[in-house]
């Protein structure tokens, strides 16, 4: 439990953060930028009014650092921080997604006298070894022979298909980051293939081989490193025969890397197609028989379980899902802040309840909500807003409080993670906490950084402009210079690093 001083300096400083409670004067509402952050925004052309910051101390006396510090702001990914935060609080470093297996049919001399319902409860790790498993529990329950349908109960959200209907966010709806999840998140929705590069040219197929999937490679060999092969990669062209068994024709585009293999998931087939295809494939690879079709359907009444798998708790999923930054996992987990909701508002979406959620949170630890847009919870949006306090203000509420572990486990680190390895030089580096965030007109960062006494400070600090890409050193500058000097302090040389590296 946590102390009452420290409950009251929280409740003044997030509270009262305009007035400067912690210091007992007002903070200056529009300081200066330290000299590297305004020489690095110079570089790229980027004027300095498209910037926007906060820093808050973290249990110590010192004056909030504000600039723009309530300007409605493209957070990109750093939108994953405020899922998380509110994720911890109501569900708990212990939520656990699930998936089942059940039937109302009845069971006889190994055949399921009817259908099978897969039923998907959120879980963000439902892999193909994973699903395999399932089946292998299925036949040890007995089960040889089903003679009814596969149905994908996606009911635990509202609409249960969200991705329905909505257009692209981008030209690459094959990657992993562009899929919109739902309940039932089998193989992420992604069809796992494996691509090479030989001397008879540019070959692949579906790990597992899949029944009625063929692949057309028109792909050029190219010089480009492996670890870059989606660089010379062009939308592949997917044709699909009518009929629940018509066979899907898939021809590769663009180019892949010489004398390169590489394993990859990409959204290449109907979630409900590969569903049937996964399904059908390792079940009889398990010498299990089934002539039926997979369908969209709830779980009778009545159905009992046959097999049920549990997913790690969110606790451990949120760490490798911040340093990633795994959209479709922070969709999920920000769908599941509205599904305790759902049976008392059976009008409402589970993403507007959600949302309903996020916003009772920010009025419980009195952080206003003005300005705040939000959308799936993971920053990939065009419509997302926040301010830099608002961010900032519940990553104070978060550091104070009993999840705050969890949270930042999760950060990645500067000097060693992603786009803030290139602050190795600086002394932030080992110890900032930083999530990224990109868009092609934003970046930004949020998380936890120590000034040069070692004491913590809450962080939040966006770009929005066409030129965004080019100012990351700027934010890089100003986390470097809060490393060396503290907010308030000047920094007048830019490290290396931070002026000129890119991610």
């Amino acid at each position: 439990m946590m102390r009452r001083p420290a409950l009251a300096l929280l409740a003044c400083f997030v509270s009262l953060v305009n007035l400067g409670c912690a210091s007992g004067g007002p903070p200056a509402t529009a300081p200066a930028l330290p000299p590297a952050v305004k020489q690095a925004l110079l570089q790229a052309g980027v004027p300095e009014d498209a910037i926007a910051a906060v820093a808050l101390p973290l249990g110590h006396a010192a004056t909030p650092w504000l600039y723009r510090a309530d300007q409605p702001m493209q957070p990109a990914s750093t939108m994953k921080v405020l899922t998380s935060i509110v994720a911890l609080d109501r569900l708990g470093p212990n939520h656990r997604g699930s998936t089942e297996l059940r039937s109302a049919a009845p069971l006889a001399g190994g055949i399921l006298q009817g259908d099978l319902v897969l039923k998907g409860g959120a879980d963000p790790e439902l892999g193909v070894a994973a699903f395999w498993q399932m089946l292998v529990d299925l036949r040890q329950a007995g089960v040889t022979r089903i003679e009814g349908d596969l149905l994908l109960d996606r009911t635990l959200f509202r609409p249960a298909r969200l991705d329905i209907g909505v257009p692209p966010f981008d030209d690459e709806m094959e990657f992993q980051y562009n899929v919109i999840p739902d309940a039932l998140e089998l193989a992420g929705n992604l069809l796992p293939l494996e691509i090479r590069a030989g001397p008879d040219g540019v070959s692949a197929g579906s790990v597992p081989p899949l029944a009625g999937v063929d692949f057309i490679s028109r792909m050029a060999v190219t010089a480009t490193p492996c670890k870059d092969w989606d660089s010379v990669w062009k939308p592949a062209l997917v044709q699909r025969e009518a009929g629940a068994l018509g066979r899907t024709r898939i021809e590769l585009q663009g180019g892949f890397p010489a004398d390169c293999i590489r394993r990859t998931e990409l959204n290449l087939l109907d979630r409900n197609d590969l569903a049937d295809r996964l399904f059908r494939s390792l079940w009889q690879g398990l010498g299990g028989s089934w002539a039926g079709q997979a369908r969209e359907a709830a779980a009778p009444e009545g159905a009992r379980t046959l097999v049920r798998r549990v997913s790690r708790p969110w606790g451990e999923v949120l760490r490798p899902m911040l340093k990633t930054s795994d959209n479709p996992v922070a969709r999920l987990l920000y769908l599941q802040l509205g599904v305790p909701f759902m049976a008392a508002n059976p009008q409402a979406t589970t993403s507007e309840l959600a949302a309903a959620d996020v916003r009772r949170w920010l009025a419980e630890h009195a952080i206003s909500d003005a300005g705040l847009v939000l959308d799936n919870g993971s920053g990939l949006s065009r419509s997302e807003r926040i301010t830099p306090r608002q961010l900032a203000s519940m990553l104070a509420v978060a550091w104070q409080g009993p999840r705050a572990a969890d949270l930042v486990m999760g950060l990645p680190v500067a000097g060693v993670d992603g786009s803030v390895r290139p602050l190795k030089d600086s002394p932030a580096a080992g110890w900032a906490r930083l999530k990224p965030g990109t868009l092609r007109n934003v970046v930004a960062l949020a998380g936890y950084v120590r000034d040069e006494r070692g004491q913590p400070w809450a962080v939040a600090m966006m770009v929005n402009h066409h030129d965004a890409a080019k100012a990351r050193p700027a934010l890089l500058a100003l986390v470097d210079s809060f490393a060396r000097v503290g907010p308030h302090g000047q920094a007048a040389v830019a490290p290396a690093a931070a002026s000129s590296a890119q991610p």
